[in-house]
């Protein structure tokens, strides 16, 4: 249970003010059809962090356990970083014209954007540290609709409520701490 509430918390705080949410923005104001994005949201996501996820579970097979405690102490210490530089949607990663409707514009467009983005690295580090995949997939996976769907149903009144430096430098500490708790074997 906790690598399931762990890896929901990360990812939704993670999430916030990231490209993959402002992505949900786009999409949201552009197609004014919520329910099909935020299937496609979760579809691509449950996707992507499985991918992730299984990454992750497959690192534990290939590093030991002392060099694992150190991947996972430097990894989560450079998330903490990351979390730090705010995310933009780039011009090139607005969404096509909705040639596959706005659900399959959604999951390819979110597939794609996901890749190699924070929220997925966090997945596959979370992977290697709980050995739960299952839990971790299902965690990363609601902590994205926790941040997203209300994006995607709010638009762009819910950007307005939020200091996202403030949820970015908490986002920060978080991740910080992992690091910390990792370097010294407690996880």
């Amino acid at each position: 249970m906790e690598a399931f509430l762990v890896s929901t918390g990360i990812v939704a705080l993670a999430e916030i003010g990231d490209k993959t949410q402002l992505l949900a923005l786009v999409l949201a104001l552009r197609f004014r059809q919520p329910w099909p994005i935020v299937a496609g949201i979760f579809v691509a996501t449950l996707a992507n962090h499985a991918l992730a996820g299984a990454v992750g579970a497959w690192v534990t097979t290939v590093l030991g356990p002392d060099l694992l405690r150190w991947v996972l102490a430097a990894s989560f210490i450079a998330m903490a970083v990351w979390m730090l530089i705010p995310d933009k949607l780039d011009d090139d990663d607005r969404p096509a014209a909705p040639r596959y409707g706005v659900f399959g514009t959604t999951v390819v467009a979110f597939f794609l954007a996901e890749m190699g983005d924070k929220t997925q690295i966090a997945t596959v580090m979370l992977a290697a540290q709980y050995q739960a995949l299952f839990w971790v997939v299902a965690g990363t996976t609601l902590g994205m609709m926790l941040a997203n769907a209300p994006v995607v149903w709010l638009g762009e009144r819910m950007t307005r409520l939020l200091p996202l430096r403030a949820v970015h430098v908490t986002s920060a500490l978080i991740f910080f701490g992992l690091g910390l708790w990792a370097l010294l074997g407690q996880f």
